[in-house]
């Protein structure tokens, strides 16, 4: 009888012994996937930055040097589309708005479920954030290039780029603004298998947590060693 015993308070050692090593691996995996997907996330940060700055600047250059069509110098077309414009700054926006809650959320671990070892978990919003970044520079990229592909209907890129030769001593400097919207362009355009990356990466970070959280809910209803 006390050999069965021991037996069996060893194999209930065993057990528990098992399910700490499944649990302390899940957790090195998510703090792995959580720097992955923070670092990440800061690079699209730094993206999105830099294209709202790049392409609200040309559209802020536009806007002040537009000249009235009753004048006879106009720097720019009569008929003009400033759409693609728009839709880098407000996608690049909403990039800029959504990483920078979800590296907020990241850092914020007292409102977040934890592990019984303190270890912070994944919620929906850092799902969400990359998801919205996603969605919002896909729609400005599909947009941008619909209405960029008019051979009629110039816009603040093709009229800079078309004239980004001359030499300018006062603003609008084509050749810059020329420079500012392709760099804005080439970002968003690097800036989407970013965020799909980032993407997976939290997805991924969420199964984890489902079975580190698993494993410890098995750990808190094993039975104890008698």
């Amino acid at each position: 009888m006390a050999n069965e015993t021991k037996v069996t308070a060893s194999s209930s050692d065993f057990e528990v012994e098992s399910r700490d090593l499944a649990c302390q691996g899940h957790v090195k995996s998510i703090r792995l996937v959580d720097s992955a997907r923070v670092g990440l996330t800061a690079l699209a940060l730094l993206c999105g930055i830099t294209i709202l700055g790049t392409s609200g600047d040309a559209l802020m250059v536009y806007n002040t040097t537009n000249v009235a069509p009753g004048f006879q110098l106009p720097l720019w077309p009569r008929q003009f589309d400033l759409r693609p414009s728009v839709a880098l700054v407000v996608g690049s926006a909403i990039v800029v708005l959504t990483n920078i809650v979800s590296l907020v959320f990241s850092k914020v671990k007292m409102s977040r479920p934890k592990l019984r070892n303190g270890t912070a978990l994944h919620t929906p919003l850092t799902f969400a954030a990359p998801f919205i970044g996603f969605v919002a520079v896909m729609i400005s990229m599909i947009f941008f290039y619909a209405v960029n592909a008019s051979t009629t209907v110039d816009t603040v890129q093709s009229w800079s780029c078309q004239w980004e030769s001359v030499s300018m001593q006062m603003k609008p400097h084509f050749g810059a603004i020329c420079k500012e919207t392709k760099t804005a362009l080439y970002l968003s355009i690097i800036l989407i298998p970013v965020e799909a990356f980032i993407l997976s990466v939290a997805g991924y970070q969420m199964m984890l947590e489902r079975k580190a959280a698993g494993v410890a809910r098995s750990r808190k209803g094993s039975p104890a060693p008698s």
